[in-house]
């Protein structure tokens, strides 16, 4: 990870390096706050999530964060609340470019992810003129280019996705898999057990089908230690941390200094 320059969306360099196999740490952004996303973005992650699945943002709350981390080399990341083509589009021309779809189970979903993120004949993206992402109208030939430079990531995080996640990884279109090993856990009995030997397994497996497709692994690891195993099973997209996470932790060792 190193200082760069402001983090330019279009062309993508985040969806370049990537697939290029680099290690792109990141932080979880669940605050919904502008202020403190700019605070992320000055400690200069790779990237930072916004979270649109597990937290109360929504596209009046994400331009703000967008905006914030204009002058951040963080990529910006969304996570919307579901593989829904309408919320898709509308964040589509909020001005995202980089995408961690949740919840996908089989290549037609997969398929629909991809195909919610592209301008027709590639896809479904339906056509606003003029919006945020285009910077309201004045970015020369963006229609005709703009399909290349949005990053797809889908997250695995059930039985069925496992079973089907080399059919995802091999589909073009799907730039990462991402592994949520909070939900995989519970979908394999073992809710709150991460680190359960069945779900390791399942974990090691859908990095290798990806890896036999040629494409990057993600996972969300805040523990240090996951994190590094994760890296050394081969992960580059990794989630270290959360605001949300950093706040609780920070604020409650500050007050047990001075517990009574």
């Amino acid at each position: 990870m190193t200082q760069a320059t402001a983090y330019q969306p279009f062309p993508n360099s985040f969806k370049r390096d990537l697939r290029a196999g680099k290690t792109l740490i990141g932080c979880w952004s669940s605050l919904s706050n502008a202020i403190t996303t700019e605070v992320l973005g000055v400690a200069g992650f790779d990237w930072i999530l916004l979270d649109g699945e597990h937290s109360p943002n929504d596209v009046a709350t994400f331009i703000p964060q967008l905006m914030a981390l204009k002058d951040s080399p963080s990529a910006p990341v969304v996570r919307p609340s579901s593989n829904n083509e309408v919320e898709i589009k509308r964040l589509l021309d909020a001005g995202f470019y980089n995408f961690l779809v949740p919840f996908v189970e089989s290549v037609d979903e997969a398929k629909r992810a991809v195909s919610a993120t592209r301008y027709p004949p590639q896809g479904i993206r339906g056509v606003s003129v003029s919006q945020r992402s285009n910077r309201y109208g004045t970015v020369p030939d963006y229609f005709k280019s703009i399909n290349e430079h949005i990053c797809v990531m889908v997250q695995i995080e059930s039985r069925a996705g496992v079973a089907a996640a080399r059919d995802i990884a091999a589909l073009d279109g799907v730039d990462c898999i991402f592994v949520g090993p909070s939900d995989l856990a519970a979908g394999l009995g073992h809710l709150g057990n991460a680190g359960h030997p069945e779900v390791q397994a399942a974990i090691a497996a859908v990095f290798a089908d990806a890896k036999a497709c040629g494409k990057p692994t993600g996972i969300l690891a805040p523990v240090e230690a996951d994190a590094r195993r994760y890296m050394a099973m081969g992960a580059t997209f990794v989630a270290v941390g959360s605001d949300l996470g950093v706040f609780r932790s920070a604020t409650q060792a500050l007050r047990d200094k001075y517990a009574a």
